[in-house]
């Protein structure tokens, strides 16, 4: 039974054939309508000045891949008080200007990247049939990101450190939260490049930030004219925190305490004083290990002397240095 071909890659645009190349890639060779429409002054044209070949890619059949090899007009304007002499066919339908891949495809492109990342997206495209490379699904994500904005105008900020490099240094990130968008990256963690950070901004009237006390201060003194909120991450924490807290004590949330209200009031103090006693010997195991630092031990002479590993040794000192620095969370 014959069966006639109707699919199309886009509005306007002809199928002329398909061919099968290298038993893998499937090429469509299509032709754009016979006539043009000047994208100035609207006047149709059939007087053609050349043509040449766009090639793009479009999504997958069964894993293969597929190309278009589109055929595209010059046309000349012959209206006299138009400023243009010659156009190309535009066909924003299927692809924009200077793309090497059709708008479907460059959305699923967008898709996955914004979800997988660079690398990991190539990885999954070239497994459903659409290749491309990490950098070009790095390049679609900053296409499709929008202009950037004036920082002056930011009401509500979200303030929250992230790490450059993974427990040896920190950064800040600024949000519009209004916007959802990045507006800004400081080079360290600190309450002075925060503090001038937002003195720059007068119009900022929330300041959403974590428990970490380095940037609690920085909004006092930098915006003292914002108030300052817990994100929802942190809130989320807290109150998960507080939850695990009482249950522990109480048993269940739906059942009656197991002990009595003294019990319950002896057995809270006695959990207060163990986290108290336990924050204490931590801290003066960190204070050791500092101590024997500053006289110029190494880690693994700090090791030998204390029976603590060189990796627990140099954990104990970076906490001590972010403790003394940030302050308890």
């Amino acid at each position: 039974m014959r069966t006639q071909l109707k699919w199309s890659p886009g509005p306007g645009v002809k199928v002329l054939g398909i061919t099968l190349q290298d038993e893998e890639n499937w090429v469509v060779s299509a032709a754009a309508k016979p006539v043009g429409i000047c994208p100035d002054c609207g006047t149709r044209s059939r007087h053609r000045q050349g043509w040449h070949n766009r090639r793009l890619q479009d999504l997958p059949v069964q894993g293969q891949v597929v190309k278009i090899q589109l055929a595209l007009n010059r046309w000349q304007c012959r209206h006299g008080k138009c400023g243009r002499r010659t156009f190309t066919d535009r066909l924003p339908e299927i692809a924009s200007p200077y793309t090497r891949r059709t708008e479907r495809m460059a959305e699923i492109v967008g898709l996955i990247g914004h979800r997988m990342g660079g690398r990991p997206g190539e990885y999954l495209m070239h497994r459903l049939g659409m290749p491309v490379s990490d950098d070009t699904i790095l390049r679609q994500l900053k296409r499709n990101n929008p202009a950037p904005l004036q920082k002056d105008n930011i009401r509500v900020v979200g303030i929250d450190d992230w790490s450059w490099r993974h427990s040896s240094r920190y950064g800040t990130i600024m949000v519009d939260l209004e916007r959802q968008s990045v507006v800004d990256v400081l080079d360290d963690r600190s309450v002075e490049s925060a503090k001038a950070w937002l003195q720059e901004r007068p119009n900022i009237e929330v300041v959403s930030r974590d428990r970490c006390g380095l940037y609690a201060q920085a909004a006092r003194e930098g915006a003292p004219q914002a108030r300052q909120v817990a994100d929802r991450f942190h809130l989320v924490q807290n109150l998960r925190a507080a939850i695990k807290e009482q249950m522990s004590v109480y048993g269940h949330a739906h059942v009656r305490p197991i002990l009595s209200e003294d019990a319950i009031a002896s057995a809270t103090g006695q959990h207060r004083r163990a986290r108290l006693a336990h924050r204490q010997s931590r801290q003066e195991i960190f204070d050791t290990l500092q101590a024997l630092r500053q006289q110029g031990h190494t880690y693994s002479e700090i090791a030998r002397r204390t029976g603590y590993e060189p990796a627990a040794s140099r954990t104990g000192l970076l906490l001590t240095h972010l403790e003394t620095e940030t302050g308890q969370h």
